[in-house]
C-alpha cells in the first residue's frame, strides 16, 4: 500500500530541522566534503609539516580529504585572516603559531583580525625548544655563566643573533634578560641561515633561536649549547639542561603550534576535531613524524588551548612591553 505524505507532514519536518541542528544532529555527518587546512607559512617548514601531519590524522580518523593550503605573509597574519573570514562550518582550519595566536597583536601596528575573537580554539599540536648557543671561543659552558659573562663585559657588549625583530628567539632572550637581570645586544637577521653564517665563524658570539637549524652544528662541536628554553630537557639534546633548571625557575619559552577554526564553528564540530587530533597526536606514528619535523610532541584539547592562549598572552605582553618593542 502506498502511504500518502501530505503538506502538513512536510511542513512539520521542515520546522523540526532547526531543532535537530541545535541538538547537534546536523553535525552527525561531519565531515562530508574536503577540509581545507590553511598553513600561514611557506611549504617545507616545520609549520607546514605539522599541518600535513594533522591532515593525515584527520584523514585516518574519518577518511576525510584534507587539503593543505599555504598562505604566507606578515608573520602568519595573511593566512590567519583567510581563516578568520572563512565560513564557520568546520571545513576551514588553520595550523597556527604562537605568533598568530598571541604575539603578533603586540608586534604589528595593524592586525587584519581580532586575535581574541576571530577563532575557535581546537587543539594544541606540537612545540619546539629555543636554544641558547655560543661560538666555542666564548668562555662559558652554562646559561648562568653566560649571564655572568654578559654582566662582566658590560651593558650590551655581548650580542646575540636571531631571525629577526619579534622572532620567538628574540622574545625568549628578552624574557631571559628580564628574569636574570643582564643586558645583551640584539642583532636581527632575515632568517636562521643568516644567523648561522655569522655565528659559525665567530662574527657574533651567541644566539637564541629555534633549535633545529643549530642541532647538527651543536652535535658536531661547532657550536656550544648552554640551555634550552623548554620546560623539560629536549629529546634531541638530553644532556643539555633547561634554562629553568639552571637557577631560573619557571622560565619556559618554547614556541608552540595549534589548530583553530573560524569563530562561530559549532561546538560539536570543534569537539569532534579536538578529540580526533589529540588522540591521533598521541600515537607513536604521529610522535615520530612530529619529531622528524623538528618539533616535540605536545597535544591539548580545545579547552587547554584556550587556557594556554590566555596565559601566554599575559606573559608575552609583559615581555614585549618591558623590552620596549615597537609595533612594526
Amino acid at each position: 500500500m502506498t502511504k500518502m505524505i501530505g503538506r502538513r507532514s512536510i511542513l512539520g519536518a521542515t520546522l523540526a530541522a532547526p531543532m535537530l541542528a541545535r541538538h547537534g544532529w546536523a553535525q552527525s555527518t561531519y565531515p562530508n566534503k574536503p577540509i581545507r587546512m590553511v598553513v600561514p607559512f611557506a611549504p617545507a617548514g616545520t609549520t607546514d609539516l605539522l599541518g600535513r601531519i594533522v591532515g593525515e590524522i584527520l584523514q585516518n580518523a574519518w577518511g576525510a580529504n584534507v587539503v593543505v593550503e599555504n598562505k604566507s605573509g606578515a608573520g602568519g597574519n595573511v593566512g590567519a585572516q583567510a581563516v578568520a573570514t572563512a565560513p564557520a562550518d568546520g571545513y576551514t582550519l588553520m595550523l597556527g603559531t604562537v605568533g598568530t595566536a598571541v604575539t603578533n597583536q603586540f608586534l604589528y601596528k595593524k592586525m587584519p583580525y581580532d586575535t581574541a575573537t576571530a577563532f575557535a580554539p581546537v587543539a594544541i599540536f606540537g612545540e619546539v625548544a629555543n636554544v641558547l648557543a655560543v661560538h666555542p671561543k666564548v668562555p662559558v659552558k652554562t646559561a648562568k655563566e653566560y649571564v655572568e659573562y654578559c654582566k662582566k663585559e658590560g651593558t650590551n657588549k655581548v650580542s646575540f643573533g636571531t631571525p629577526g625583530i619579534g622572532s620567538t628567539g628574540q622574545l625568549a632572550m628578552e624574557y631571559f634578560k628580564a628574569l636574570a637581570g643582564f643586558t645583551a645586544e640584539h642583532v636581527g637577521y632575515r632568517g636562521s641561515a643568516l644567523v648561522l653564517q655569522d655565528l659559525l665563524p665567530g662574527n657574533i658570539p651567541s644566539t637564541m633561536d629555534n633549535l633545529p637549524p643549530y642541532l647538527p652544528h651543536i652535535q658536531a662541536g661547532a657550536l656550544r649549547a648552554l640551555g634550552v628554553t623548554s620546560s623539560k630537557r629536549w629529546f634531541a639534546l638530553p644532556d643539555v639542561p633547561t634554562i629553568a633548571e639552571q637557577g631560573y625557575d619557571g622560565f619556559d619559552a618554547a614556541p608552540w603550534w595549534y589548530v583553530a577554526a573560524p569563530a562561530g564553528t559549532p561546538k560539536e564540530i570543534v569537539k569532534k576535531l579536538s578529540e580526533a587530533i589529540v588522540k591521533g597526536g598521541k600515537s607513536p606514528e604521529a610522535i615520530k613524524k612530529v619529531r622528524d619535523a623538528g618539533a616535540g610532541e605536545l597535544v591539548g584539547t580545545d579547552e587547554e588551548l584556550a587556557a594556554q592562549i590566555k596565559t601566554e598572552t599575559v606573559k608575552w605582553k609583559k615581555v614585549i612591553d618591558a623590552a620596549k618593542l615597537e609595533p612594526q
